[in-house]
């Protein structure tokens, strides 16, 4: 990751289980600067069942063995997720489906990632920023609280929200100048296409000599998607979860190292293209709720379904852009 601070400008993508890949540009376009697009075909939509990593029996059942960690003192808050998989045809290109997305679910942290040289094959409608860097001044901004609409949500969803707030300042506490963290929003309502998110805006001016390599390990994976206290919300994760989260709930974006700026996303909304260990082409994408004491599994279940819905209906065709 110290590349990140070499000079040059680099689109990076970070799995949740940390595994990173850093791509350097010789030639960038900055904002207004029209870019020529190639043409593609028409996305052809998936049609067919999405397969779960876990299927609703397995995650309710994983809600209330969380439920039970946190009980027994083991953890506040674990975020538990599944990744759902569909088989993709070798002409199916994801630049096409960044249309339909951009069409139909446009978001502020949204990125397509395609270097196949370096195996990345990313396309991303994140609504979160992960970490938001200016020079010394840092922010993050997560999420926590997704309901339908702001009446829709529950005690729950702003108890989440201000146990990762806490979390996220103390990450950033560990790069930052003394006394220079702030929460400058908490809670704050947003509406993304199809739900609402409660947004708390963390901010802090980074200690002389940090850099990203510092910045990421004080505060990767992200606190909004991983629980509290983060370490503990890990284990859970590792026991409960049958497949790594690949870039789904990890770091999406750019940095140029040149001006000391940088956006990541957390890699949520996101799909990516893989293969497994036969040769065969898929289609990842993630989605997953944090667990608290207020849980209801079947609850939990159907928010994961809320958050998949839209994207997953408009590769599918099911929603219409």
């Amino acid at each position: 990751i110290a590349c990140l601070d070499g000079g040059g400008f680099w689109a990076l993508v970070m799995t949740f289980e940390g595994e990173v890949t850093c791509v350097r540009f010789a030639d960038v376009t900055g904002p207004g600067v029209p870019r020529p697009r190639a043409r593609h075909r028409d996305w052809v939509p998936l049609t067919g069942d999405w397969s779960s990593s876990l299927d609703e029996t397995a995650y309710l059942l994983g809600v209330r063995q969380i439920r039970e960690r946190i009980a027994a003192g083991e953890v506040y808050q674990a975020c538990l997720c599944r990744v759902m998989s569909h088989p993709l045809g070798e002409p199916a290109d994801l630049s096409s489906l960044e249309v339909v997305l951009a069409q139909g679910n446009p978001a502020p942290y949204a990125s397509r990632i395609c270097v196949p040289e370096a195996g990345l094959d990313v396309l991303s409608a994140s609504p979160e920023a992960f970490l938001i860097r200016d020079g010394a001044a840092i922010e993050s901004r997560p999420i926590k609280g997704t309901a339908t609409s702001m009446a829709a949500m529950l005690a729950k969803d702003y108890a989440e929200n201000v146990m990762i707030a806490d979390l996220v300042r103390n990450d950033l506490s560990a790069v930052c100048r003394p006394g220079t963290v702030s929460v400058d929003a908490l809670c704050a309502p947003e509406d993304h296409p199809g739900l609402t998110h409660l947004v708390t805006t963390v901010s802090g001016a980074l200690r002389p000599g940090a850099g990203w390599a510092d910045v990421l390990s004080a505060t990767f994976p992200p606190g909004s998607v991983s629980g509290a206290p983060k370490s503990s919300a890990l284990r859970v994760i590792a026991d409960l979860e049958t497949v790594p989260r690949g870039p789904y709930c990890g770091a999406v974006g750019w940095v140029d190292a040149d001006a000391r700026q940088g956006v990541l996303a957390v890699g949520i909304r996101t799909f990516w293209a893989d293969r497994d260990a036969d040769g065969a082409r898929w289609l990842r994408f993630g989605s997953g709720g944090a667990i608290t004491w207020a849980s209801e599994p079947a609850r939990e279940w159907a928010e994961t379904e809320l958050k998949a819905a839209r994207l997953v209906g408009l590769a599918s065709a099911r929603v219409k852009t």
